[in-house]
């Protein structure tokens, strides 16, 4: 991204024509607006996402709500209000029992479509566990072939899009992985015990417990950083401790957590996001790190690691990341997964981290999940403020003040105009005023040849 002395200078391109939509795979029912942006600040671009809109690369687009097929709303959680649920907790305690044990889960759940972050900026000790590697990617978005890609956008953004993950040489990936996977198709295990009832295991357990009360006191649990003391053991476990718990020497995988000296510290920007498990890579995330939000792009994950939910853990530690940063900068406080898609049920996930809030389409004003849910039993399509006067109060009414950029000049567009007599752009040019919003017509200097 820009630097904040830079520009942001974008080619709009409208939103006429329909295109494959990757979530009811209708072929032409997914419509939206689209600008290439040559350069893109941080602070244009919240102040973008907050009006719906999310980048692809340095594509940016904004889904024609009351038009496609599916739409998507832009979801923001509270990260430093969020509390991890019961599911949420079942995650992180898989990937640790994973790491420490090496006990793969039973059943391989099914893997939602997103992903990926750090736990604090700056250096500090690594955890021996997952490595969450911080890079700086300014300029440009990682590819990594070989593994799946997962939006916290939405899929097939525009045509142009690749479906298809595509093959190079010399991939990090292209080595196979050390670590345990479990192989489809070979059955029950022969060197397992039989399977018993749960209420056996229970009632083994509870006689297990009532051992243990009556033997003598040993030493602290080697699973967290400090002893636990009595004003502790009652108290609800947060979403720092569960990623900060420190292996045993015996653990069965290392995936470890480093942090390069000059990451989020640095400023604003993208950033890639490597998770390292036994020395291999097993994904690759980005995310911006913006004035107020830390906002998740995507993640490239291997295909044969899905059973430890890499989306749903990421987003976990992207959250925790968020939380971190806001300590710093106490304005940078929410955490923005993309799009949250209601008609999709796959998609719905999104809704999971609260609290959190949609964007209302029609007035661009924050509006919280739970209120929203209810307009989209009823209809894919809906306006959430409760207020039907209040109308978007950042709407650019004259065009004129659009900022342009003809032939390496800037200028408001009334002097474009004059310029260029007889131009017939000005539908257009107010419909891309009405989409970016008074802030960013402003500031955005609209490329016109």
């Amino acid at each position: 991204m820009a630097g904040n002395n830079s520009y942001t200078i974008v080619e709009y391109f409208g939103g006429d024509d329909g295109y494959r939509c990757g979530y009811c795979k209708n072929e032409k029912g997914n419509f939206s607006h689209g600008m290439w942006s040559h350069s893109l600040t941080v602070q244009d671009y919240q102040d973008l996402i907050d009006r719906g809109w999310r980048r692809s690369g340095k594509y940016v687009y904004k889904p024609i709500m009351n038009k496609t097929c599916c739409p998507q709303y832009t979801i923001r959680c509270h990260a430093v209000k969020f509390q991890p649920s019961k599911s949420h907790k079942k995650i992180l305690k898989k990937i640790n029992t994973f790491i420490f044990k090496g006990v793969v889960p039973k059943e391989h759940e099914t893997v939602e479509p997103m992903d990926s972050v750090c736990e604090v900026a700056g250096p500090r000790e690594p955890i021996k566990g997952m490595e969450c590697a911080i890079t700086d990617i300014q300029k440009e978005v990682a590819e990594c072939p070989h593994i799946t890609k997962v939006d916290r956008n939405e899929a097939d953004v525009t045509p142009t899009v690749s479906e298809t993950p595509r093959k190079e040489p010399g991939s990090v990936l292209d080595g196979r992985t050390t670590a345990a996977v479990p192989k489809p198709g070979i059955g029950v295990d022969p060197n397992r015990p039989p399977c018993r009832k749960a209420k056996d295991l229970r009632r083994e357990r509870r006689h297990q417990k009532e051992q243990m009360k009556h033997s003598s006191v040993g030493a602290s649990s080697t699973l967290t950083i400090s002893p636990p003391t009595p004003t502790q053991t009652n108290q609800t476990k947060t979403l720092e401790d569960f990623l900060t718990e420190t292996c045993p020497d015996s653990s069965s995988h290392c995936l470890e957590a480093e942090y390069s000296v000059d990451g989020p510290a640095m400023g604003y920007g993208s950033f890639h996001q490597q998770y390292w498990l036994d020395g291999q890579i097993v994904a690759v995330g980005v995310i911006d790190i913006l004035p107020s939000c830390v906002s998740s792009v995507y993640l490239y994950y291997h295909p044969d690691f899905a059973f430890l939910s890499l989306g749903s853990y990421s987003a976990l530690r992207e959250i925790a990341f968020t939380r971190q940063l806001q300590k710093q900068s106490p304005k940078l406080s929410h955490y923005y997964l993309g799009f949250y898609i209601h008609s999709c049920p796959k998609m719905r996930y999104k809704g999971q981290y609260r609290p959190s809030d949609l964007l209302c389409p029609e007035t661009n004003v924050w509006i919280t999940i739970e209120q929203c849910l209810p307009h989209l039993e009823n209809s894919r399509y809906a306006r959430f403020n409760p207020n039907p006067d209040e109308g978007d109060a950042w709407v650019l009414k004259d065009v004129g003040r659009v900022l342009v950029l003809h032939r390496r000049t800037i200028m408001p567009y009334t002097v474009y105009c004059r310029k260029q007599k007889g131009s017939s752009d000005e539908t257009e040019v107010k419909e891309y005023a009405s989409l970016v919003g008074q802030n960013c017509a402003e500031r955005i200097l609209l490329y016109r040849a």
